[in-house]
């Protein structure tokens, strides 16, 4: 069933406002102009729109852009009102958009990749646009004379991009798994280290550098919280999510992180709290709790005449155990297990009821989600996916309050 469209919030979940139709493929990123009541969108169809909200309450396009290419990045920069366009082929252009959004301007391409591009960022201070691709390559280029500055080749193919503007470290996740932190020079840079934790390709990034956090979702359908500034590398699973967790947003004022999966699922999960960080798993030749071999034991299932067991291992504490040991589930929302897990019965024990209570709150997007973006300031967010469709989101009701001043909007 579609969604209801509302025009102001009637409860404690997202308010769909609008939807957007009309692209013949997936749309593959949608930004909401600042200020305006806008859209930027960019789809696999080649086209590349900017849609004004009419009189009517509808979005009409203002602009209608076709490329050589599926467009399947985009990158907008509203001071100089500048706009990066991604291209399965590898290339990149930019254009200019004017101040009446009623027209837009060639400005140059931008021979960055030589497979589809993935991500792109804009670096006013420096002048520089960077970029991720399927090439396996992140690319450095400069926005005055549309020269490359430099690249950096990974081994599989990199597919998001994190950029700190002060300190000019990048961040590349890519099909790995594996993310690994950059510090970009004029014409070189140099890896500071590579961060490893996610069991599934990483499809999106987000950076904080106010509490210096980096936020990260994969194909393994978890989102991993990394401790940069405190070099503390991995500080918090978050598992809530049943499929590719897609995009994320971090609010800072709020403490919350809002993130989007393939499935449609939306989570906004409250940081503002003190909770554990999930436990390295423990290896062991036998259970750790009755200390029967596990099957690949054969020694000890020779000496006590026994079979072995399968090895599970108890989220909570990280042992080492058989079936038996941890025949119950539960979910430990502290740790990130939003829904439930195994643990092994001592453990499942020790979960009190109270700590059963959810410090998320999950909706449906109905519809598949490939990317999100928001407007803090208005607490505005745009879904985008396969299915053509684009959707505008109030979600005051859901984080409380306007993000940039921190009062309320309704």
């Amino acid at each position: 069933m579609a969604a209801e469209i509302h025009s102001r919030p009637q409860s404690s979940r997202p308010v769909l406002l609008s939807k957007i139709e009309g692209h013949q493929d997936a749309v593959t990123a949608a930004l909401l102009i600042p200020k305006e009541d806008g859209v930027i969108t960019a789809s696999e169809d080649r086209t590349l729109r900017v849609w004004l909200k009419r009189d009517s309450g509808q979005y009409w396009p203002s602009i209608y852009h076709t490329m050589a290419s599926p467009c399947c990045t985009m990158a907008y920069h509203h001071d100089s009102r500048r706009i990066f366009v991604g291209q399965d082929n590898g290339a990149m252009m930019e254009f200019h958009i004017s101040e009446d959004f009623n027209k837009m301007n060639f400005t140059k391409t931008y021979p960055a990749h030589q497979n589809r591009v993935s991500a792109i960022v804009f670096s006013a201070a420096t002048e520089w646009v960077i970029s991720t691709g399927h090439d396996k390559c992140l690319s450095w280029m400069c926005v005055r004379s549309g020269s490359m500055l430099g690249r950096h080749l990974f081994s599989s193919w990199a597919s998001c991009l994190q950029y700190d503007f002060d300190t000019q470290y990048a961040f590349v996740g890519d099909y790995s798994g594996q993310i690994t932190l950059l510090k970009l020079e004029q014409s070189t840079c140099s890896v500071i280290t590579t961060l490893k934790g996610h069991e599934g390709s990483v499809a999106c990034l987000w950076w904080d550098p106010i509490q210096r956090l980096l936020f990260s979702g994969a194909s393994d359908n978890s989102i991993i919280m990394w401790d940069i500034g405190g070099r503390k590398g991995r500080t918090l699973l978050l598992q809530g999510h049943h499929d590719r967790v897609q995009s994320l947003c971090y609010l800072q004022l709020t403490r919350q992180l809002i993130s989007c999966s393939s499935d449609g699922g939306i989570a906004v999960w409250n940081m503002d709290v003190s909770r554990e960080e999930a436990p390295q798993w423990l290896e062991s030749d036998s259970c750790q709790k009755c200390e029967q071999p596990f099957f690949w034991n054969i020694k000890q299932m020779w000496d006590t005449k026994t079979l072995g067991l399968r090895q599970h291992h108890c989220r909570k504490c990280g042992q080492a155990v058989c079936g038996k040991c941890s025949s119950k589930r539960s979910s430990y929302p502290v740790m990130g297990f939003e829904f439930q897990v195994r643990v092994c019965d001592s453990c499942y024990d020790s979960i009190k009821d109270e700590d059963r209570t959810s410090l998320a709150t999950f909706h449906e997007g109905k519809h598949n989600i490939s990317h999100m973006s928001m407007d803090i300031t208005r607490g505005l967010m745009v879904t985008c996916g396969t299915d053509r469709v684009v959707k505008i989101w109030d979600m005051t009701p859901v984080v409380g309050c306007s993000l940039a001043t921190g009062f309320s909007l309704h």
